[in-house]
């Protein structure tokens, strides 16, 4: 129970380390709103501006862990 209890505080240390502005309304609602307009083909410069070169090139077979990262650093950092 103990071991468990670490794991769950070393992965909200790690997001919050990693994204900080992460526990800010202002910085979900942008990753709710790029989440939004991806499905209609409207997404915004700032998302744009985050995507590596490599990433826009090879966009085939990505997977959701990878655009969800790119899209969460596009808010939260």
């Amino acid at each position: 129970m103990r071991s468990l209890l670490f794991l769950f505080i070393g992965i909200f240390a790690g997001l919050i380390l990693s994204w900080p502005g992460m526990l800010i309304s202002k910085n979900w609602k942008c990753f709710n709103d790029i989440i939004e307009k991806s499905t209609e083909d409207k997404v915004s410069i700032k998302a744009l501006l985050e995507f590596s070169p490599s990433y826009l090139i090879k966009n085939k077979n990505k997977k959701m862990l990878s655009k969800l990262r790119i899209v969460a650093d596009a808010c939260f950092r």
